[in-house]
């Protein structure tokens, strides 16, 4: 048997005579997987790239903006029509000059606006249900700038000449109106009614209530009360003639107008004679003269 002295310097020899060679790198069954994933990521990225031409010419990406959509110096410009699924928050909204503005939903159109602070100030929804507006004040004017409709939690002013109520069963008010002139239609009735209340008018200066072409009637069920506080109440009828008293207007003035015929023909037959020389004739005395010389 050898020492352990022998065979360490036994290997020593060995290596002295044959260096041992280590091979570094990736061989066999490893370097064909290395190749298989860098050919699929070339293919990856091909296809990547490919998509996104094809979406940057499909979306017509330019320097200016995307498709419709461009971005200009006042905001974005939007050419066509356009789809938002998420709300939309925005400062101004205007169509192209001379062209309209269209706003379409398939459930409704809702216009917030709101404070700092997130809260509700006005709101303004069209549906199918209907048109609704949320605020304060409602205001309409013309496009003079003149008030035609506002309407706020203490009144309600209509600001034109005429306000016309359409409807069969008129107007109805739970409270008080104050209006200088109530008339109904040419040719059409007008009623004033409280059903289950009292009726009261009051005016400063004076209540006038005038029938052109028809009869004024006042009906109540327990009393009818004429108060005047200062002045007094006056009632002067205004009697249509009847037949015979027309008859007999018209007969007068017949009568009148010959009476003013002939009255011109004498006079005209006066200024004829004064022209005409009238032979001079003696004066005749009367009964009572001659009686006298008598």
């Amino acid at each position: 048997m050898m020492t352990q002295e022998q065979c360490s310097h036994r290997n020593n020899v060995q290596s002295s005579d044959k260096p041992q060679v280590y091979k570094v790198g990736i061989y066999g069954w490893r370097k064909r997987c290395l190749y298989f994933f860098v050919l699929l990521l070339m293919i990856l990225i091909l296809i990547n790239l490919a998509l996104t031409i094809w979406i940057l010419k499909v979306m017509n990406f330019t320097i200016d903006g995307m498709g419709n959509l461009r971005i200009t110096e006042k905001g974005l410009k939007l050419e066509g029509d356009s789809e938002f699924l998420q709300p939309l928050y925005a400062k101004e909204i205007q169509s192209k000059p001379g062209r309209p503005l269209f706003l379409q939903s398939s459930r409704n159109v809702s216009v917030n606006i709101v404070n700092n602070n997130n809260q509700l100030l006005t709101q303004l929804v069209t549906g199918s249900s209907g048109f609704k507006a949320q605020g304060k004040m409602f205001e309409v004017k013309s496009t003079s700038g003149k008030l035609l409709f506002s309407a706020d939690e203490q009144e309600v002013v209509v600001g034109a000449e005429r306000l016309r109520v359409m409807g069969a069963e008129g107007a109805v008010f739970s409270k008080s109106v104050e209006t200088p002139h109530v008339r109904a239609e040419p040719f059409k009735e007008l009623r004033l009614e409280s059903p289950t209340r009292s009726l009261l008018m009051e005016a400063p200066k004076g209540i006038q209530i005038l029938a052109e072409a028809g009869d004024i009637q006042a009906i109540c069920r327990n009393e009818l009360r004429l108060e005047s506080k200062d002045g007094e109440i006056t009632n002067k009828p205004r009697v249509a003639p009847t037949l015979q008293q027309n008859l007999l207007v018209f007969h007068l003035l017949s009568k009148l107008r010959l009476l003013f015929k002939k009255r011109l023909f004498s006079c005209w037959l006066g200024s004829k004679r004064l022209n005409v020389p009238q032979p001079q004739r003696k004066p005749q005395r009367t009964k009572a003269e001659f009686m006298c010389r008598q």
